[in-house]
């Protein structure tokens, strides 16, 4: 061992405390040696030291080896405690290493090597014992930090939950305000197109042209207001949960193409050539009509107004015999790579400045994107700045109506 070792013993024999001695100085153990002839003394000698190993007479006087081991570790020690009995104490020894005491030697039979083996092994035991303690104690702390961390957790969990209550709650207050805004603001604007309108049709020649203008101007901004309004309206019934699809068969080569005829005069005063190719065997589909062509508009309405001069390319094709392709390139100003992770989102454009050049509330997507998860589709984009877009729709041929 080449540690120094603290070493007490106990024993009211000087001859057996000298031979106890002698042994381990005989097997090179280097140590501290302290006596005691009684367990008084031994008390006094343990308020005061600390040891590695105790080595214990069973015959003490006024107190046995059994109470002696017990008292020490009743004060809590774990120190190594090696008892010396005598000649056929062995049944003793065994009810005093039940008591706590960590070995046994007969006297008769000490040897150098015996002593020096028994006192590595006890002390081996008891250093290995002490990594146990402590690592069940970190283990305890452990846990105890562990439980402290969930309850915080747990605690934060609860926080969390009541927020998204409470936003839930906003959400569908806000969504519901808006439905009903949308609502209320559509008649009245309803009425002022149609009065325009009728301005227009029967008092057209008692107006002067800047008169006609002016009217003309009214029906146009009043038809790009309700536009807005409805879209608003759109999204508010779709976070409701209350735009419900309803499905019937058309024709869906004849819509695209109806489609863009009706978006054909967004391309005035542009360079721009918008082609269409139907690469579809059936052209036939059961969906809610006026949600797809909802889909159209935006997609194609976004790619006129996105390019000022090259291409809109609009193509049908089918993926299989239950799916279904729209895609929408342009190529336009495009859209950064940092940017297309947001389009989707309600009320975002890529532009957000007042001055910017391209006009919209950013509905048109989100709507969309909307509309199609309703369908049990997808939407993708593709985009490169500076050289255009790609919009790709995936639907079903056929999709079920929704149960009221």
């Amino acid at each position: 061992m080449e540690e120094t070792l603290n070493i007490l013993i106990i024993d009211d024999d000087e001859v057996d405390r000298m031979a106890v001695s002698r042994a381990l100085k005989a097997a090179n153990v280097r140590m501290k040696l302290s006596e005691a002839s009684d367990y008084s003394e031994a008390v006094e000698i343990l308020e005061h030291n600390d040891f590695d190993c105790i080595f214990v007479d069973y015959l003490l006087p006024g107190k046995d080896g059994l109470v002696v081991v017990q008292e020490i570790r009743a004060s809590g020690s774990k120190v190594p405690l090696i008892v010396l009995t005598g000649q056929g104490d062995e049944q003793t020894a065994v009810e005093l290493m039940k008591a706590g005491a960590s070995d046994y030697i007969t006297k008769s039979r000490i040897t150098p090597d015996l002593l020096s083996a028994t006192l590595r092994n006890v002390i081996r035991i008891y250093e290995a014992e002490l990594q146990i303690e402590l690592f069940n104690q970190q283990l305890r702390e452990s846990n105890e930090l562990l439980k402290k961390k969930n309850k915080e957790l747990e605690e934060k969990r609860q926080q969390i939950h009541i927020q998204n209550l409470k936003l839930l709650e906003a959400s569908e207050t806000k969504s519901k305000f808006l439905a009903t805004m949308s609502h209320e603001l559509r008649t009245p604007l309803n009425a002022i197109m149609a009065f325009s309108q009728m301005l227009q049709r029967k008092n057209k020649d008692n107006f002067s042209k800047q008169q006609v203008d002016m009217i003309e101007r009214i029906h146009g901004n009043g038809k790009n207001l309700l536009a807005l309004i409805n879209d608003i309206l759109d999204l508010s019934k779709i976070e409701a949960g209350g735009l419900k699809l309803h499905p019937e068969e058309f024709d869906l080569s004849q819509l695209i193409n109806t489609t863009i005829d009706e978006l054909r005069s967004l391309k005035s005063q542009k360079k721009l050539d918008i082609k269409v190719k139907i690469n579809l065997e059936n052209t036939k589909t059961i969906n809610d009509r006026n949600r797809v062509r909802q889909v159209l508009v935006n997609l194609i309405s976004n790619a006129i107004k996105f390019t000022d001069e090259g291409m809109v390319l609009i193509e049908a094709t089918e993926i299989s015999e239950s799916d279904l392709a729209i895609i929408v390139k342009d190529t336009g100003i495009g859209i950064s790579k940092d940017d297309t992770k947001h389009i989707f989102e309600p009320f975002r454009q890529i532009n957000q400045t007042i001055s910017r050049k391209y006009a919209g509330t950013g509905l048109g997507l989100a709507i969309t994107q909307s509309l199609v998860k309703m369908m049990n589709g997808s939407v993708s984009v593709e985009s490169k700045v500076a050289q255009g877009s790609t919009f790709r729709v995936e639907l079903p041929r056929y999709i079920k109506a929704e149960e009221e």
